[in-house]
C-alpha cells in the first residue's frame, strides 16, 4: 500500500465522518470496544485512526470511552464467566495486584494505567479476580489511559495532515512520534524504580 493509497483511504474516512458523523462515531466506538473486549491487537492503530478521522478532542473522547468500556467488559467476563480459567492461568500474579489494590485502592489502578508495567489485557483479566468495584475500575482506567490515548490520537492527527513523505519531517509530526516513543521508556523507568 503506497502513501497515496493511505492518504486516499483517510480522505474517504473523513468524508464519511463529515457525511454521517453519528454513525461514524458509533461504528468506531463499537469496533474499538469489541476489539478491546476480545483482547485483540490493534488499539494503537484505532487510536491513530481516531485522530486522523475525528480530531484531537472527539478522537480522544471516543478512544478512551471505547477502550475503557472494552476493558471493563473483559474484567466483568473474567469475574463472572472466566474466573476458573483466568485463575488457573494467571492466578499466581494476582497476589501482587491484590496487595497493591488493598494498600492504595484506585490510586494503584490509576498508576498501572498511567504507566503500563502490566500489559493491559493481563491487568483487565486479573482485575476481574480482585475485589475492586467495577465503577472504580472504569473511572481509574479511563483517567489512567487518557494521557497515552491523547498522545496516540494527536500522532494520528499529525500524520493525517502530512501531504507527502517529506512532511513526516515536520516539527509537529516528529514531536508527536517522539512523545509516543517516550511512553515505553517511562514505563521501563517506573518498573525499575519499583524493583529497586
Amino acid at each position: 500500500m503506497s502513501f497515496d493509497d493511505v492518504h486516499g483511504t483517510l480522505a474517504a474516512l473523513q468524508g464519511y465522518y463529515l457525511a454521517y458523523p453519528l454513525l461514524a462515531m458509533l461504528g468506531y466506538f463499537a469496533l474499538f470496544t469489541l476489539l478491546t473486549a476480545c483482547c485483540l491487537p490493534g488499539a494503537a492503530v484505532l487510536m491513530l485512526l481516531a485522530g486522523a478521522s475525528f480530531g484531537l478532542v472527539w478522537g480522544s473522547v471516543l478512544a478512551v470511552l471505547a477502550s475503557t468500556t472494552g476493558a471493563t467488559l473483559t474484567m466483568l467476563a473474567s469475574r463472572h464467566a472466566l474466573r476458573e480459567r483466568v485463575t488457573a492461568r494467571l492466578g499466581g500474579r494476582l497476589q501482587g495486584l491484590n496487595q497493591g489494590l488493598q494498600r492504595d485502592g484506585a490510586v494503584y489502578m490509576l498508576s498501572l494505567r498511567l504507566l503500563p508495567v502490566i500489559p493491559f489485557v493481563v491487568l483487565n483479566l486479573l482485575s476481574g479476580l480482585s475485589s475492586l468495584p467495577t465503577r472504580t475500575f472504569f473511572w481509574a482506567s479511563a483517567v489512567g489511559m487518557l494521557p497515552a490515548t491523547v498522545l496516540y490520537v494527536n500522532a494520528g492527527l499529525q500524520l493525517a495532515q502530512v501531504q507527502s513523505l517529506d512532511g513526516l519531517l515536520s516539527a509537529q509530526a516528529l514531536g508527536a512520534l517522539a512523545a509516543l516513543g517516550l511512553l515505553p521508556l517511562l514505563a521501563l523507568a517506573w518498573r525499575r524504580k519499583d524493583l529497586v
